[in-house]
Parts: structure tokens; sequence; C-alpha cells
């Protein structure tokens, strides 16, 4: 039996995407994504005026989304390359910003959101305490927290792990829990051929 722990950040150590190879990474992102927005969306209760943060926002796919549901959104990225091609692709507009960041250092004032997306990246951040906190601090009173991954099976290897086992999903759900969020739950979803899970959560 695989004894796969239940990390949340299981790929905390994954090289990040830079050259040709993060040019070619962006890329393959900005297609068949629009289900992950709609139910990243749907699952945090965006509503127009809402101000967004997706950390770990790629080439931008959910946050001009949400812009063209009258959200106003900044896009936080580690990687240069993915904000290059977000901002390529990502018509002039003053619902939209992308900045350098990560989880553990959104470069974004205290109280400055009202949702939180991190759609497919919890599972990179690097330390799940100081991600969480950051969270806390940008949000608003009552803001919300939305986490999304692909289901993964245990003992799943390579593009296959990349993702949340339920246990793993269950572990970050406990820990927003321990860093005071409130109303924590968990909700599975099927976009298209895709198995997700996702953890919502709302500051007190």
């Amino acid at each position: 039996m695989d004894d796969q722990p239940a990390l949340p950040n299981h790929h905390a150590d994954y090289p990040g995407f830079a050259g040709v190879a993060g040019i070619v990474a962006a890329l393959s992102m900005i297609f068949g994504r629009k289900g992950d927005a709609q139910l990243a969306v749907r699952l945090s209760a965006m509503e127009p005026g809402d101000t967004v943060v997706d950390i770990g926002c790629g080439p931008g796919v959910a946050v001009r989304y949400a812009a063209r549901l009258d959200a106003m959104v900044t896009g936080v990225d580690p990687a240069p390359v993915m904000l290059r091609v977000a901002r390529l692709l990502t018509r002039h507009s003053a619902k939209v910003r992308y900045v350098k960041g990560a989880a553990e250092a959104v470069p974004l004032p205290e109280g400055s959101a009202s949702v939180v997306w991190s759609i497919a990246t919890v599972h990179h951040w690097s330390d799940i305490d100081a991600g969480l906190r950051e969270v806390r601090r940008v949000l608003l009173p009552g803001g919300r927290l939305f986490a999304m991954e692909r289901r993964a099976q245990r003992g799943a290897r390579g593009h296959a792990s990349h993702g949340w086992t339920d246990e793993q999903a269950t572990a970050f759900a406990d820990r927003c829990r321990e860093h005071g969020f409130i109303d924590v739950r968990l909700e599975g979803t099927t976009i298209g051929h895709r198995s997700t899970v996702s953890v919502i959560s709302n500051s007190p």
C-alpha cells in the first residue's frame, strides 16, 4: 500500500516555469480552463463588484473570465513568463492587473480582496501556513477563499499526481480551520472528464 502523506502542497519543490518550456506550459493552460473559472465563480459566490485575487493565475484565463463578469481582478503569479503571456492575452482593462508574487508573499494591502482563488495551485505552494496567513491578511472580513485541485488517486505518479487526493483536500480544509477560517467545506465536481475537489471557506 502506498503511504503517500496527506500534504496539500506535495509538489512544493516542483521547478518553476521559465524559458521556452514555460511559454509552452502557459499556452497549454489557455485551453480547456473555462470550466475551472466558472466553478470558481459559482463556489466562491463571486458577484459583480467583487475584488478578486487569483493566486497562481498562470496565463490569466480565470482573471479574464471574472473581469467579464464585472469583478475587479488581480492575477498573482511567481513566474514572469506566465505574467507576460497573461498580459499579452488580456485587453487593456481597468478591471484587470497582474503582479509578480506568490501565495506566501502577496504584494497587496491588507483587506484588499473580497474573494481569493487558488485554482490548481495550492499543491505547489512552498508553505501552506504562510500562504493561509497571507490570504487572511488580504481578505476582507466575510471574504471567501476558493481552492480547487484536480482529484488525484493515492499513489499516482507524474502528471497524474498534480492535484489532491481526498486526504490532501481534507488536510488543507483542516489547515484552513486552524488559521481561523470559518464555514469550511469540501465539494467534489466533475468538469468535462475531470474530477475536481474544492475547499471553500470564509474569513471571519
